[in-house]
């Protein structure tokens, strides 16, 4: 009874704080690598020549080797130690770093982007349970991971500005180099300032287990992939049914494991299954829109790479700025109306956005981004905040990989199913001859590669990207909205403070 009312009362130092800050800049280092290469694509289509399913697959590789390993990674922090994990990780980002910066081809490039999404399973989930571990006061909490997820969202939308800035000066391979002085800052600081952490479980991994979370989130995802970029053949069903049936066999196996890697009754507690069911659709929307928006930028409005990186920062801005008001929404107007106001707000913001594509000035889609980029750091910092005090403290590593799962799994079906239907629409909206050549159909970047600066055939591929633009922000906008029904309807108003008094 003694442990139980005195741990709610534990406050964090000034050196936990300062650990925060390692654990900040490792999701930012994350965060920048999943967005930072969008806006290389022109430069890397000129150099490596990639098809544009290859270009889809460079952008979202690294999103669905984080997606399928991070459940595994999760139960091993819990298991080896979340600090331990952390910088094992780290070293291995920063050695896979090197190899995507010197790819000379585009499958060695989707090879190394792979290698550095397996890095990256590594630390998610060690990051964001290290903060449940660190800051156990609730309020201090909500705060901590206020600033983590400002530095997940803030991250991610300052890929393309750290991208511009490199691309301005450096060749492709730059936004990749840039990853080993800040790896090198994570290991140093990191253990130094990072206690170590784990959970109570000491159970060997379930090895098949692993296998099957695997294979029950890649085949789905190339399914969709394949049927939306090429078409119905063969290959579709059978992706989807290896998928379903490795999902189906995962989830009955974890029902009979004495310590399975994703503990499905965590999935009873109303604010864990809404919130990772919200973040993961706000998450697709998002990033499926944000991945071709750079290059709208670019190709269509003409900005160079560092302009095109500075015209994102408004929803950077502004996904930071909730940092400041975040504890008090959350308390005043509670966690599930909070969210699903957020998630509203953004889906606002995404509808503002596609109008704003069809304008002239600049000025309309700066204004959209920042409503985006309210609405979304609100909802995922509450959300994330709901995950993590719904479990208990000796499944944090496990807890936090199912949130993040979804968020990464958010990502890479956000790119390639809204990238898809973006260069469907693009192709639609093409009406050329057939003896125009197939890199114009093949997308604007190819397209640019080919025709003149001021070609008319040009001009009207410019416009049936912005066409495809705007139907892809159109349904990120429905998507939004449709998370916002989910948190108002499923997430409670108050959070359940059993987990927090388990503690």
């Amino acid at each position: 009874m003694t442990q139980t009312t005195a741990t709610p009362i534990h406050r964090a130092t000034a050196r936990e704080w300062a650990g925060l800050g390692v654990l900040t800049l490792a999701v930012v280092l994350l965060a920048i690598d999943g967005t930072v290469l969008a806006l290389a694509v022109p430069s890397l289509t000129a150099d490596l020549d990639p098809t544009a399913t290859q270009v889809l697959w460079i952008g979202d590789v690294y999103s669905f080797a984080l997606a399928g390993l991070l459940v595994t990674m999760g139960n091993v922090a819990d298991r080896i130690g979340r600090k331990r994990l952390l910088l094992i990780g780290s070293i291995a980002f920063g050695l896979a770093s090197a190899a995507a910066a010197f790819a000379t081809t585009p499958e060695l490039l989707i090879a190394a982007r792979a290698l550095l999404g397996i890095a990256g399973a590594t630390l998610m989930p060690s990051t964001l349970s290290l903060v449940r571990a660190v800051f156990r006061d609730a309020r201090q909490r909500t705060t901590a991971i206020a600033v983590w997820s400002a530095g997940a969202t803030g991250g991610a939308a300052a890929g393309p500005l750290v991208g511009g800035a490199l691309l301005e000066h450096f060749w492709w391979g730059s936004v990749f180099l840039i990853n080993i002085p800040v790896i090198v800052v994570i290991v140093v600081a990191g253990a130094i300032l990072l206690p170590e952490s784990r959970g109570g479980a000491r159970t060997p991994i379930d090895l098949l287990s692993a296998v099957l979370s695997v294979l029950s989130i890649v085949p789905l995802v190339y399914a969709v992939k394949h049927l939306v970029g090429h078409g119905f053949d063969w290959t579709v069903p059978v992706a989807a049914l290896i998928g379903i049936a490795a999902g189906w066999w995962f989830v009955r196996r974890q029902k009979g494991l004495a310590t399975p890697l994703i503990d499905l009754q965590l999935f009873r507690i109303p604010a864990f299954s809404g919130a990772v069911v919200a973040n993961s659709l706000s998450v697709f929307a998002l990033s499926g829109l944000l991945f071709f928006f750079s290059q709208y930028l670019q190709l269509v409005r003409g900005f160079p790479p560092l302009l095109a990186g500075a015209a994102e920062l408004p929803a950077t801005l502004a996904s930071i700025a909730v940092i400041a008001v975040i504890g008090l929404l959350a308390r005043r107007v509670g966690p599930g109306r909070s969210i699903g106001l957020g998630l509203a707000v953004a889906a606002v913001g995404m509808a503002g956005l596609a109008f704003a594509e069809g304008l002239p000035t600049y000025w309309g889609i700066a204004i959209a981004l920042a409503v985006v980029g309210l609405g979304v750091g609100v909802s995922m910092t509450l959300a994330t905040d709901a995950v993590v005090a719904a479990a208990p403290r000796e499944r944090a590593g496990a807890a936090s990989a199912i949130s993040e799962t979804g968020y990464e799994l958010g990502v890479a079906l956000g790119i390639a199913v809204l990238g898809s239907l973006q260069t469907a629409f693009y192709r639609a909206n093409l009406d050329v001859p057939a003896s125009a050549g197939t890199a114009i159909r093949e997308s604007l970047a190819s397209a640019s590669q080919v025709l003149d600066g001021s070609s008319p055939l040009l001009e009207h591929a410019r416009e049936a990207f912005t066409g495809g633009m705007q139907l892809a922000s159109v349904c990120a906008a429905v998507l939004l909205a449709v998370a916002a029904v989910v948190a108002l309807r499923v997430i409670p108003n108050r959070q359940d403070g059993t987990r927090e008094q388990d503690d």
